[in-house]
């Protein structure tokens, strides 16, 4: 079916498109109870063999949706019932903000990729904190990870005050938290992987979680474009800091080896799809490999197939996550996965 719809939605602007499907999904889900459960039983593979503890939380399977999807928590419910074990929001910011100027979303077909440059466009974090309360009120049981950032007229000095915020305002309604340094969307914004600031934020906000009754893992989102030497920084950071683990990659700044017309790949803006798959499983492996699989990992970038999703594990992932794989393959793509798993686990 998807393989029908795709190219009237490709003749679209992305973003425009994006907002028409998930709107639909939304009120199909809400409006129409028998709909949800035709939706669940031709999408969500809900098998048990499947389920995986990953530092303290039960995900009912690796398979999650990447952050920037459903930029305010909007979505979560209907996005969930499609098969996803985990939702990741955002990424969201103490203040709304209208993100960058439009066009901001660019497919490259000839890839399998996007660039985009939509600069942390949100409705702000106390928007959202409401709507997961809501959600978590129904649905305690969907897994919801909330991805943090700073707003763009924030200065990077005060950078930490902005992560503070969302992380206090989201404490009590997420399930893990995902620091964001890593867009290339928000100037200035990838200077805080630099080894001093990361720390500062990561022990800040650790500090913070150690002081309630429970805590929730902290998570750090990279960049696949850097170096081995500032790989090793984040080992050495992880350690130090103790959060509980990394996601791997953000879209790159990269244009090497594309198809696509020059036009296109001159672009401002994160690189995403099957482009970033190799790199992104680089430093996976080495990341986890360099540590001794010290921490869990989230592999995210290029996962258009069964196979592709299987690689980031064997490179040293515990999960993976979608963003332009889902797009361009469809829902399918997550049963997909889940059942090659389910497989080849019954032959290990």
């Amino acid at each position: 079916m998807y393989r029908l719809i795709k190219p009237i939605f490709f003749k679209f602007d992305p973003e425009n498109v994006h907002y028409f499907v998930v709107k639909r999904l939304k009120w199909f889900n809400d409006k129409f109870p028998l709909g949800k459960t035709i939706i669940r039983s031709s999408f969500d593979f809900n098998v048990k063999g499947l389920e995986k503890e990953v530092f303290g939380i039960k995900f009912r399977n690796p398979v999650g949706l990447a952050a920037g999807f459903d930029k305010n928590g909007e979505y979560v419910e209907p996005l969930s019932n499609l098969g996803f074990g985990f939702i990741e929001v955002g990424t969201v910011t103490p203040m709304p903000q209208p993100g960058n100027d439009k066009p901001r979303m660019f497919r490259l077909p000839n890839d399998e990729a996007l660039i985009n440059r939509m600069g942390f466009n949100n409705k702000g974090v106390d928007v959202m904190a409401e709507r997961l309360r809501l959600l978590k009120d129904k649905h305690p049981d969907i897994v919801v990870g909330g991805n943090i950032g700073k707003n763009k007229a924030t200065p990077n000095e005060d950078a930490v005050s902005d992560y503070i915020k969302c992380f206090d305002r989201l404490f009590d309604v997420v399930d893990y938290f995902v620091v964001n340094v890593s867009s290339p969307n928000t100037p200035g914004l990838r200077e805080l992987q630099e080894k001093e600031p990361l720390k500062n934020i990561l022990n800040t906000l650790q500090q913070r979680n150690l002081k309630n009754n429970i805590s929730r893992p902290i998570l750090l989102k990279i960049a696949p474009d850097l170096s081995d030497a500032q790989l090793d920084d984040i080992i050495e950071i992880v350690a130090e800091t103790k959060i509980a683990g990394i996601i791997a990659t953000n879209t790159t700044i990269s244009r090497e080896n594309l198809a696509t017309e020059k036009v296109l790949t001159d672009e401002t803006g994160g690189l995403s799809g099957k482009p970033v798959k190799v790199r992104s499983t680089e430093v996976i492996r080495y990341l986890s490999e360099k540590s001794n699989k010290a921490f869990p990992i989230i592999g995210v970038g290029g996962i258009h197939s069964a196979k592709d999703a299987q690689e980031k594990l064997d490179a040293g992932a515990s999960l993976v996550q979608l963003y332009t794989g889902f797009i361009y393959e469809g829902p399918g793509l997550i049963k997909n996965i889940c059942k090659a798993l389910v497989n080849v686990k019954a032959l290990s």
